[in-house]
């Protein structure tokens, strides 16, 4: 009798797992379809990217409910999960391809260097709030992703032992583009940025360089993001 309880349990226990993979899979396609296919993204390898990353698990678990609503997601720390839709665009206006190699300003979460990771070769990430370094860099360890780098430093200063970038996506609001971050970036790369006032509504900059002398500036629209926060005294 005992035996047949255990075995009974665990086999709720396993329809139970395989039901909350099945709503989260089921979310995350309903994510897509309706807040990121259906406004024009178009590139196959971001949509793949974003249908496979399981959002869920870069949010706090009291907010995981929020995971693939159409909005961003507060992760502690005064950060934030950027919109679904945000970070597909966002992807998509990077072009990345699979030999690339990208820097990542504001790692937060991990999700935005894990949807990266599915595209391109080599993902280094730089976020200044020391608790969230450590737990994203823990958890894209833990879930395979070894084309990943975080440190935990000043984003302003870019990455440059490992420069130069093909593409560079800033996901906090700087006051001004960081001039290390336009020197790190190849010739014909392309950098995603919001600038403007913290905690305003701020403009999103695509910048590329088209030689170490002359770079070329597109207003892509209005945007809210948390602001690059700096180390005291910078």
């Amino acid at each position: 009798m005992k035996k047949r309880i255990f075995a009974s349990a665990i086999l709720l226990l396993f329809c139970a797992t395989l039901l909350f993979a099945d709503q989260y899979a089921s979310a995350r396609k309903r994510m897509v379809d309706t807040q990121i296919r259906a406004r024009g993204i178009k590139s196959a390898d971001v949509l793949r990217a974003m249908e496979t990353v399981p959002r869920h698990l870069y949010i706090p678990a009291p907010r995981r409910g929020q995971a693939y609503n159409d909005h961003p997601v507060p992760i502690g720390y005064g950060q934030t999960i950027s919109q679904p839709y945000i970070v597909a665009y966002m992807t998509e206006l990077l072009q990345p391809k699979p030999n690339h190699r990208v820097l990542e300003i504001g790692t937060g979460s991990g999700y935005q260097a894990a949807i990266l990771a599915e595209i391109v070769d080599k993902v280094y990430t730089v976020e200044i709030v020391e608790e969230l370094a450590k737990s994203s860099s823990e958890l894209l360890k833990n879930l395979g992703y070894d084309n990943i780098k975080v440190k935990h430093a000043d984003g302003y200063y870019g990455w440059e032992e490992h420069a130069p970038f093909d593409s560079i996506m800033v996901t906090a609001a700087a006051e001004f583009v960081p001039p290390p971050l336009i020197k790190q970036l190849k010739v014909g790369g392309i950098m995603c940025i919001p600038v403007g006032p913290p905690f305003h509504i701020q403009t999103l900059y695509l910048i590329r360089k088209v030689s170490e002398e002359n770079i070329e500036t597109t207003v892509l629209g209005q945007v809210r993001f948390v602001p690059l926060t700096r180390k005291e005294g910078n």
